[in-house]
């Protein structure tokens, strides 16, 4: 049985391919935002958390980082996007714990083998 992945994602074409996607694959999603702390989180039980590193969403890295230090969520897997030109975006994520980051074109592509893989993972 596929696992639930927790979207952190505004942009509307995103969120729309996501759950094409997902639903294809029988996939379950749950929708977040910054203000759900670990003990939401960990509710939720994700298989893994997807993450747009949208500007719009400053407090993302930090929610990022508390996330990867709280000992019921730092085990899901965290995998964000960006445009590939925010090279030192990336690198702060990575730096905050996320687990992959992608260029938005590459989480694009690698959209349906990216959700299979995240939401057969053994949590």
């Amino acid at each position: 049985m596929a696992g639930k992945l927790l979207l952190l994602i505004e942009d509307l074409i995103f969120v729309a391919k996501v759950r094409e996607t997902a639903k294809a694959l029988g996939i379950e999603l749950a929708a977040g935002n910054t203000r759900l702390s670990g003990a939401d989180v960990a509710t939720v039980q994700p298989q893994a958390i997807l993450i747009d590193l949208n500007p719009s969403q400053p407090a993302i890295l930090e929610w990022i980082r508390a996330l990867k230090t709280d000992p019921t969520t730092r085990e899901i897997p965290m995998v964000a996007f960006a445009s590939h030109v925010q090279s030192e975006l990336i690198a702060r994520a990575r730096a905050a714990g996320c687990d992959r980051v992608l260029a938005r074109s590459a989480f694009s592509q690698q959209l349906p083998a990216l959700l299979r893989e995240l939401s057969a993972k053994d949590q």
